[in-house]
């Protein structure tokens, strides 16, 4: 499952920030890429903001950059550097906002965030403020996931909603404010007393819209859920996807609805795949 199930108040059995497969499969191995600190940056020379902001950065024409943050050959107008193919096609044309989330391998636990937007659905995507270091699950990335495997989904996903123990940063998504998030522990039972400060639910396994609370999962428990974007607790989750708490606010505030925002997240070579690799 993952960190939306520590809203699940009246269930108190269920651990917050494990996860459920909606579309993607993972080998247990060396984990992690990059290194964390307390300010994220992506790449050897970058001294990025936690907080990521600071507006446009490059348009997706720009040869140089990946989704991972690395250089890379220059993508066609209407992609995503980095981003192949296969996870280009399930973008939905009218997306303007997406959030690109790259490990440097299935096992990693570390991952490196990037933020997009564009104007219309024919300009060219841009960067968005500074890159960001961020965690996922212990064992890594999946396109087979299953409830308490400790990886996180690959694939794309629409944020819908969002939420937390803190009162609403000024975020355009619908919010739900719960003082009383579900107290969770990590998956090495470390504390995680902040995590879900603020959180951003991936709709893996859930209804689009619902508030991360909602405890609905349509493909049914077996391939988990609770998939969220929520605050770093300073170790790997159980499936969602983790950044300090500055950056969320940032991209909290950064969300609108009416840019049918979505998430990219998987592993680099999985990201820009022509096709679905094994």
């Amino acid at each position: 499952m993952g960190a939306a199930s520590a809203l699940h108040l009246s269930s108190p059995a269920s651990d917050p920030d494990s996860s459920h497969d909606l579309s993607v499969s993972v080998p247990s191995g060396p984990r992690g890429a990059a290194r964390l600190g307390r300010t994220s940056g992506l790449g050897p020379t970058s001294e990025a903001r936690p907080s990521g902001v600071g507006g446009p950065v490059r348009t997706s024409r720009v040869a140089g950059t990946g989704a991972d943050g690395r250089a890379g050959p220059a993508s066609d107008l209407t992609a995503i550097p980095g981003v192949g193919p296969v996870m280009m096609t399930k973008i939905p044309q009218a997306a303007r906002q997406v959030i690109v989330v790259s490990g440097i391998d299935r096992n990693a636990n570390t991952n490196n965030v990037t933020l997009w937007e564009r104007a219309d659905p024919g300009s060219a995507w841009k960067t968005y403020g500074a890159p960001l270091i961020g965690r996922n699950g212990a064992d890594g990335w999946t396109y087979d996931h299953r409830e308490g495997d400790l990886r996180s989904p690959i694939g794309v996903f629409s944020l819908t909603a969002a939420g937390g123990k803190l009162a609403d940063p000024g975020t355009g998504l619908p919010y739900e404010y719960r003082p009383s998030f579900y107290r969770a522990t990590g998956p090495r039972g470390e504390p995680m007393p902040d995590a879900f400060n603020y959180v951003v639910a991936i709709d893996y396994n859930r209804l689009p819209g619902y508030p991360p609370s909602d405890p609905t999962r349509p493909l049914g428990p077996q391939i988990g859920g609770d998939i969220w974007l929520h605050v770093d607790h300073r170790s790997p989750t159980r499936g969602c996807i983790a950044v300090e708490q500055d950056a969320l606010v940032a991209i909290l505030r950064w969300l609108t609805p009416m840019a049918h925002p979505m998430i990219v997240m998987g592993d680099v070579a999985d990201l820009g795949a022509d096709n679905v690799r094994p």
